[in-house]
């Protein structure tokens, strides 16, 4: 009976408090030891290896990858186009002052972007890009009149471009593309340009009205030679015959109308009538 009610006594221990809590432990432990074994690189980007504050050169693609827990991280850079955008005030070459605003297209070199990182940072948009394109938009703007940078924007934008690619290529950055915006001038250049586009526009006016009357005298002068010509024409064909025929088609018109008496009063003469040249008609 005493052995019945020992074996009894066992059975209703509790189980150790302690026991569960170290395996609990344990099991969160292994989950944040696997989460933390993985890394993942997002589309568009290359990513680089950093152990305890120091960069790895082998690049990682996207996609999912390894590393040692709590101690390496995952660096993404991003290799997509991206766009830049920033205001300069420069001086034109005639003195005028020039408000440029400019957007950049840019990339990085993927195969440098260790290099990149290891010596610029990631902020390399604000230490490098943006001092870059307000230097040389100084230096471009200086070279060309006020009125050249609105005629000749392209031009302008292509030097800026070519400039542009070679300061950044130093540092494995890549120029897509370079647009300027706008060019904002002081309204005092402005109201000149306008002023010159309509001394321009009316000094067109007069020009065209000019060659409009140059022209219509020339055909009025045209018209008056071929009607002298016609008319020289005209006493050519005239002759003796013409002149009779003439005579006769109104003598028979006359005698159409006559009733076959003869005025009883004239004026002195009779009107002749030649019945002869009817005769022989």
């Amino acid at each position: 009976m005493e052995v019945i009610h020992a074996s009894k006594k066992n059975s209703n221990k509790p189980i150790n408090a302690n026991k569960i809590v170290a395996w609990g432990a344990g099991i969160f432990l292994v989950v944040i030891l696997v989460f933390n074994s993985f890394a993942s690189v997002e589309y568009g980007h290359l990513g680089l290896y950093k152990t305890f504050g120091k960069l790895n050169d082998d690049i990682l693609s996207p996609g999912i990858h390894m590393k040692m827990p709590f101690i390496q991280t995952v660096i993404q850079i991003n290799t997509q186009i991206t766009k830049v955008e920033t205001d300069t005030s420069a001086s034109s070459k005639d003195l005028q002052p020039v408000s440029t605003h400019v957007a950049v297209n840019y990339s990085v070199n993927k195969a440098a972007i260790f290099n990149l990182m290891n010596n610029i940072g990631g902020s390399f948009d604000t230490v490098i890009i943006s001092p870059a394109i307000q230097e040389i938009i100084k230096e471009v703007t200086a070279k060309y009149p006020a009125e050249d940078l609105i005629t000749k924007r392209d031009l302008v934008a292509g030097e800026v471009s070519d400039l542009l690619s070679k300061r950044l290529a130093r540092y494995d950055l890549v120029i897509n593309d370079i647009n300027i915006v706008n060019f904002k001038f002081s309204d005092s250049f402005n109201q000149s340009i306008e002023a010159k586009q309509v001394a321009q526009q009316q000094a067109l006016k007069a020009e065209n009205d000019l060659k409009r009357i140059e022209i219509e005298a020339k055909q009025k002068i045209s018209q008056a030679g071929a009607e002298a010509e016609s008319l020289r024409l005209k006493r050519l064909e005239i002759t003796p015959d013409l002149i009779n025929l003439k005579q006769i088609e109104i003598q028979e018109k006359a005698l159409e109308k006559w009733d076959g008496k003869l005025p009883t009063v004239t004026g002195g003469a009779m009107p002749f009538i030649d019945f002869s040249s009817l005769a022989k008609k």
